[in-house]
């Protein structure tokens, strides 16, 4: 077994094949030098300093040897053989495999605007991103965020918490406008002003300007409009890494395409984790997704589809989770733009949750500070029996006990 990708996808599935009772070799192939990482502490407990790399990495050396894990750090795969069935290394090694896992994650969208070269502008991705961003945050600085998706608002919480001035641009009319519901962007947008960020939406960057020694010094909005900067983090979204997918002849389609069984077209080829575009049944299309607890659950089936134990489709419930502030978001489902949404609980408190229905049927629900009702969402979307929205529109429904069953 080969696993082109080091991230949280690729150690899980190469993790989940040991534990499931895989014995021949097994190489991790990681684009990064170091030992695998967790990514959500980047824009929270890593950025904040209050955990150092040891606390991110997601095992030590020792860890990969016991299991006989061979680990290829710092050597990018650069091309598949499907004929040679090998997999092709930057340092011109040739990895043969039975079954090569595509776990090559996604990376950070670079805007094409001009000053995005100059220095204060920065990515958050890696590991080196963030260790960037810490220590540009040092100091009080005036920090422009690009972007109002969830790596962009997280860093805002953490950079308001820590004293800096901070502005988030959103080119559309509200945050976390592809992700969430209205009355879910209302409120985070809310939080966060009321922390001293200033939120502006529906507002465009043109351009990001210097002082004159390469430094940015300010971001030019739509309009004409400047604001200072001296650290400017493009929050754009991500793109899928499909090039060594796509280069060696496999179908992509905003991602490396999958069938429910996570299997590319080349039957010896799996793909998983944020670059697979698989047949979700939440979704009801093709859909891609961007998390940790996708990757982690992916990476799970597949070893277990590889060693035997699993013989159906993938059907995991998506989940999704965000803090900023005080807010601990949990997400559930997948939704739809003409979802119907009924709200439980006080938004004005700072407790409440989102249900949101394709016509009287469940499909997600958003939860703000209410960790109970996101684990009902999930039992309740994981099975057929789920309530309509009178029911959850009743102040006394009891959504534990019908989750319970």
């Amino acid at each position: 077994m080969v696993v082109a990708g080091a991230g949280q996808a690729g150690f899980q599935v190469a993790l989940s094949l040991r534990d499931k009772g895989f014995t021949g070799p097994l190489t991790l192939v990681g684009e990064e030098h170091g030992l695998p990482y967790q990514r959500p502490p980047l824009s929270k407990a890593y950025l904040a300093g209050a955990a150092e790399r040891g606390a991110v990495t997601l095992r030590a050396q020792e860890f990969f040897d016991d299991r006989g894990i061979e680990l290829r750090h710092g050597h990018p795969a650069v091309a598949i053989d499907t004929g040679a069935r090998a997999l092709r290394l930057a340092s011109g090694a040739a990895l043969e495999y039975a079954h090569l896992v595509l776990a090559t994650g996604s990376r950070a969208r670079v805007l094409d605007l001009p000053g995005t070269g100059l220095d204060g502008v920065l990515l958050l991705r890696t590991l080196a991103d963030a260790d960037t961003l810490r220590t540009r945050l040092r100091e009080p600085a005036r920090v422009v965020i690009v972007g109002g998706g969830f790596i962009g608002l997280e860093t805002a919480a953490f950079a308001a918490a820590a004293g800096h001035s901070v502005t988030v641009v959103e080119g559309l009319d509200r945050v976390l406008a592809r992700a969430v519901a209205p009355e879910l962007s209302e409120h985070v947008a809310a939080v966060h002003r009321h922390h001293g960020c200033a939120v502006l939406l529906g507002r465009g960057v043109t351009a990001m300007h210097g002082d004159g020694e390469g430094r940015v010094s300010a971001v030019e909005l739509t309009g004409g409009e400047r604001i200072e900067a001296d650290v400017v983090l493009v929050g754009a979204g991500v793109l899928p890494n499909v090039e060594l997918a796509a280069t060696a002849g496999l179908p992509v389609d905003d991602g490396i395409v999958v069938d429910e069984r996570l299997r590319t077209a080349d039957p010896r080829i799996s793909a998983i984790g944020d670059c697979a575009s698989y047949p979700s049944p939440y979704a009801g299309c093709r859909t891609r997704l961007e998390s940790v607890q996708n990757a982690v659950d992916q990476a799970r089936f597949l070893a277990g589809s590889l060693t035997g134990e699993e013989h159906g489709p993938y059907r995991a419930v998506p989940w999704f989770w965000t803090h900023q502030f005080d807010m601990k978001i949990q997400m559930a489902g997948i939704g739809g733009p003409g979802d119907e949404r009924v709200v439980r609980g006080d938004p004005a408190q700072g407790r409440f949750s989102v249900f949101r229905f394709d016509g009287d049927r469940l499909v997600r629900v958003e939860s703000v500070n209410r960790m109970p009702d996101h684990m009902a969402a999930r039992r309740l979307l994981a099975g057929e029996r789920r309530p309509g929205q009178e029911q959850v529109a009743d102040p006394d429904f009891d959504l534990k006990a019908f989750a319970a069953g």
